[in-house]
């Protein structure tokens, strides 16, 4: 028998937003959550930005959240290293999101022999830093990147993101980073820790299959796929893997909140 639907991991681009705007039934499904009280979370690869920003960027769409319902990659990655080493070191190469999410980690942000080097996305890499994490990661500090996307959307187009920048430092040092964001399915366990759930009756709501749908499988989870974001119909049939349903929008996801 299928479980009931307790508790809901949701993906934020393509999903609830699209360049600053809300898509069909997003509010309308955050606030169903709300008022049936469904502990959910809200996901995010970015790792520029920390939860209060992300809240604002939702606010001003008409999509209500509180802070602590958003969970950033730089978030499951501090979560991540806290675990594996607490109060450890890390040189970083990112911005507010992930430098914040790992000081309020109890983690000490240094170049000077750190344990770890950690990579996340900003709008401008530099060169410097780059070289600087290449040569601490050559003096043994271990490989740690929030997410694996390769490209990052502008207004001119693609910019080179995290996973393209960690492949340039793999490249030079011959050693791969470790990746926490999605579609590695420990971001999505991490989650289900943050709200206390199970995954037996949790759901995963995403726009992606090689991001969303797979971490959410991955995890133990039923998953919808919408059609708002990457994905279109057709491209499903590509994968070796399937949704638990594909859906137009967040829209035909209300009467099962």
């Amino acid at each position: 028998m299928t479980r009931e639907i307790r508790s809901w991991l949701s993906d934020m681009d393509g999903v609830l937003v699209h360049e600053n705007h809300a898509l069909p039934g997003a509010a309308e499904f955050v606030g169903a959550l709300q008022a049936a009280e469904r502990p959910f979370l809200i996901l995010t690869n970015n790792s520029i930005y920390t939860p209060r920003d992300l809240r604002a960027r939702l606010a001003a769409t008409g999509i209500d959240v509180p802070e602590q319902a958003i969970w950033t990659s730089a978030l499951a990655t501090a979560q991540f290293l806290t675990d594996q080493m607490p109060g450890g070191s890390a040189y970083v190469i990112g911005e507010a999101g992930l430098t914040t999410a790992l000081y309020e980690a109890g983690y000490t942000l240094t170049a000077a022999r750190p344990d770890f080097v950690v990579l996340g996305e900003t709008r401008t890499y530099s060169f410097e830093a780059i070289t600087q994490a290449i040569r601490l990661i050559q003096g043994g500090a271990r490989f740690i990147a929030t997410n694996p996307d390769v490209t990052g959307p502008s207004a001119e187009g693609d910019l080179p993101a995290t996973g393209a920048v960690a492949a340039m430092i793999s490249a030079a040092t011959g050693r791969k980073p470790y990746f926490v964001g999605k579609p590695n399915p420990m971001m999505i366990r991490s989650a289900l820790n943050r709200i206390d759930a199970h995954s037996e009756t949790t759901v995963m709501v995403g726009d992606r299959m090689d991001t969303d749908v797979i971490a959410g499988i991955e995890a133990g989870l039923r998953t919808y796929l919408v059609l708002t974001g990457s994905t279109r119909a057709t491209d499903v049939e590509r994968f070796p893997f399937r949704p638990t349903q594909v859906l137009d929008s967040v829209q035909d996801l209300l009467e099962m909140v």
